[in-house]
């Protein structure tokens, strides 16, 4: 299981990019080759800090952004990257 919804942010870089704008630095986050659960909480939030410390809105904050930007990070790109966010997702369907 994922260690932290930062996971599901990192796994749709092109949305971080939008959200903080040009001195954003993609290559910063973790290898998106790498299962998202296996990413340590600490390192993600380092990789999201790091990303972000240029960027005008600051940088990034688990209370300041997480939510906005989970509103806008694209579901098929997480579920792509996550195999326990995809069997959430079909779990979540079934129950319907």
């Amino acid at each position: 299981m994922v260690q932290c919804m930062e996971a599901w942010l990192v796994a749709d870089p092109s949305t971080l990019k939008k959200y903080f704008g040009q001195s954003f630095h993609e290559k910063k986050l973790p290898n998106a080759a790498n299962p998202l659960e296996l990413v340590d909480k600490d390192a993600l939030y380092r990789a999201l800090k790091d990303a972000t410390k240029s960027c005008q809105k600051g940088a990034y904050g688990k209370g300041k952004h997480s939510f906005d930007l989970l509103a806008l990070t694209d579901p098929a790109k997480v579920t792509q990257a996550s195999p326990w966010a995809q069997r959430l997702i079909e779990t979540l369907q079934e129950t319907r």
